[in-house]
């Protein structure tokens, strides 16, 4: 059974740092997509940011360009999200999401595969 497992979320002041981890378990391949998407309350799921895991080819929202970086880490299936200069409006459940192949845009929610169970960042002013 494929499990998403995101950590790091918490609470922190508005223009505070926080890192999120998501480490895909149960799947003995490479996950060909890895991505962060958010919903706060009261609004629809977006996409954050993705990787494509071969290549190594990152995209951000333009919400938080310059302000979040996706990147791979040593172990397979493995995505961190570094998220600084954080506001209040970054607020909302993170969720880690996966695809075994490739997606034809990497911040529409439906083409995952997989997803984990989220994690809280709750920024405040």
């Amino acid at each position: 059974q494929v499990q998403l497992v995101e950590s790091g979320g918490g609470s922190v002041p508005a223009g505070g740092s926080l890192r999120l981890s998501c480490v895909v378990s149960g799947y003995t391949g490479r996950m060909y997509y890895m991505g962060w998407f958010r919903q706060a309350p009261g609004k629809e799921r977006e996409g954050v940011a993705g990787i494509y895991t071969d290549a190594g080819s990152a995209y951000h929202a333009d919400s938080v360009r310059g302000r979040f970086a996706i990147s791979q880490a040593n172990a397979k299936n493995t995505v961190d999200l570094q998220m600084t200069s954080l506001k209040p409006e970054d607020t909302a459940m993170y969720y880690c999401a996966a695809s075994r192949g490739r997606v034809p845009t990497w911040w529409r929610a439906e083409y995952m595969d997989y997803w984990g169970k989220g994690t809280l960042v709750t920024i405040s002013s």
